[in-house]
């Protein structure tokens, strides 16, 4: 099962850095591979979610709920979809310049395809998604905000 983490230290707040995660309608703007999302519901402490994600044909959907901590953690549960398991997490502490973001993610698809697909190219495209995340903070905060 891949797994990923990464910690960084980034030049935008911790808070920042939650509103930009917990905006999932967003995704589909700046996150390569999500084709669309729809919420289902949303509150201060959890939202239900489904994205289509996919590469030129290949797409498939799948359905999270998303559990908030306001501007510390995010913890994003599997429900249902092409993934036999699916587990992340968004940790934000606050720094005197910014803040660190820490995220893991770990997963198995159920389709043979995606899961050879994610074996060959797994770290690459976590890197590339988390670099859109702090290049979207960048559109929205500036390069230096804190």
């Amino acid at each position: 099962m891949p797994h990923h983490h990464e910690r960084k230290e980034l030049p935008f707040s911790a808070e920042q850095m939650y509103d930009l995660v917990v905006d999932v309608s967003r995704y589909a703007e700046f996150l390569p591979w999500v084709a669309k999302v729809r919420i289902r519901s949303d509150s201060e402490n959890e939202m239900m979610a489904d994205l289509v994600v996919g590469f030129k044909s290949l797409k498939e959907t799948f359905s999270s709920r998303v559990l908030k901590t306001p501007k510390s953690k995010v913890v994003v549960e599997y429900l249902d979809g092409p993934m036999r398991h699916l587990h992340n997490q968004w940790l934000f502490e606050e720094t005197e310049g910014g803040c660190i973001v820490d995220f893991t993610v770990d997963f198995a698809f159920s389709n043979r395809i995606f899961e050879a697909l994610a074996g060959q190219y797994f770290n690459t495209a976590l890197r590339k998604m988390t670099d859109a995340f702090v290049k979207r903070a960048e559109a929205l905060y500036g390069s230096g905000a804190g």
